[in-house]
């Protein structure tokens, strides 16, 4: 077993497919698949079943201005039914677009602004038990008013809400379970962490 600092690592692993079914595919962003798979070098095991809910990653923007306040929307959410504080966010479904450009993209359009400096903060798997999401988390500084172009706002996005929160009582919302989207849950401590090991 590895110990240290050296063996706390990821590695990319793929385990082999005996046939894959389409349960649901559209034009949509996700869609959903069944596999069957055996482990690795288990000849005498029975193969078995995994739902796969196929997704193109997605991009997180914590935008920050010059008072320390979080640019963050209010949107409903039909799967929670919850209106969840969240933030400026996108799906990563341009083919060849860099979760960067996604993360500009989206702040431009969701909230009409744009950020001089850009740091990332996180990548991770949002569920990886049936999920392939992966989202990169952003730091957005040097704020300045954006047109959104021909973007319209449509669906939930066109019942958007935005506000400026400060980024102690965000963390303070984020720690007693007041504000619950994991994104912004994971972009915040991310956030404060690396402010406190900077400090």
């Amino acid at each position: 077993m590895a110990e240290g600092i050296a063996g706390i690592e990821d590695s990319p692993e793929s385990w082999p497919v005996l046939d894959s079914d389409d349960l649901h595919r559209d034009s949509w962003v996700v869609s959903l698949r069944s596999d069957r798979i055996t482990r690795p070098d288990a000849d005498h095991e029975e193969p078995f079943r995994r739902l796969v809910l196929e997704h193109p990653g997605a991009a997180v923007v914590l935008a920050i201005d010059d008072q320390d306040r979080v640019l963050c929307l209010r949107q409903y959410r039909h799967p929670a039914q919850h209106r969840l504080i969240e933030l400026p966010a996108g799906v990563c479904d341009h083919p060849g677009e860099e979760p960067l450009a996604v993360a500009q993209r989206e702040l431009q359009e969701e909230a009409a602004l744009q950020a001089a400096e850009w740091t990332p903060l996180l990548s991770t798997f949002s569920s990886p038990g049936y999920s392939s999401e992966r989202i990169h988390y952003f730091l957005a500084r040097g704020l300045r008013h954006a047109d959104r172009g021909d973007f319209e706002l449509r669906h939930e996005e066109a019942d958007l809400e935005t506000c400026w929160v400060p980024f102690a009582d965000l963390v303070g919302a984020v720690l007693d379970g007041r504000v619950a989207d994991g994104p912004v849950v994971q972009a915040v401590l991310a956030h404060e962490v690396a402010r406190r090991r900077t400090s």
